[in-house]
């Protein structure tokens, strides 16, 4: 098996497990906020939402809601895309995590940020097809990442590491309201 089969073999395992929190999730517990320091995600007098943020985080750092999760998810794969296989100046150009947060909107409602995260799988799983063993071997698509000291492979394995680290924040929440309910 090679690399990048591996790497595509362990995105569909991290998204199994996301998928399976995603088709039980409500609204009303993706709002759930379970302690009084939550991150959420907020409506806007303007109608639109808009997630929590800030740089540097807070001490302690707010406990995220399953919606904050789910934008947060949203946020960082199509900001991934967008910096790895999108146009291609973006490889390299300064990043600021704080200006993609506030351009990245909350969708509103559970079935929209899953159709949303559903695209984001596909078109990334679609970008992964034809990588060849250099690509993963460059920092040209990756300058963005960790100050460009890393390669386009190491960027997937994040990917992969953090999808299944944020399948597990929504797991553990789903797990503390189904508790706090009895």
């Amino acid at each position: 098996m090679s690399e990048l089969d591996r790497l595509r073999w362990q995105l569909n395992v991290s998204w199994s497990l996301l998928s399976l929190h995603l088709e039980q999730v409500t609204d009303e517990e993706a709002l759930w906020e379970p302690v009084s320091n939550c991150w959420n995600v907020r409506r806007k007098t303007d109608g639109t939402w808009a997630a929590d943020w800030a740089v540097p985080e807070p001490e302690p750092i707010p406990v995220p809601t399953i919606g904050w999760v789910m934008w947060h998810i949203g946020l960082w794969w199509s900001t991934a895309y967008k910096q790895c296989f999108g146009h291609s100046d973006a490889a390299t150009a300064e990043f600021d995590w704080s200006e993609a947060a506030s351009m990245t909107p909350w969708p509103g409602d559970v079935k929209s940020a899953t159709i949303w995260l559903n695209e984001c799988r596909d078109q990334w799983a679609d970008a992964l097809k034809s990588l060849s063993r250099a690509e993963l071997d460059s920092t040209t698509r990756s300058g963005w990442f960790a100050d460009g000291s890393l390669t386009l492979g190491h960027v997937l394995a994040w990917v992969n590491v953090e999808l299944m680290k944020n399948a597990s924040e929504i797991g553990s929440l789903r797990l503390l309201r189904g508790a706090d309910r009895g």
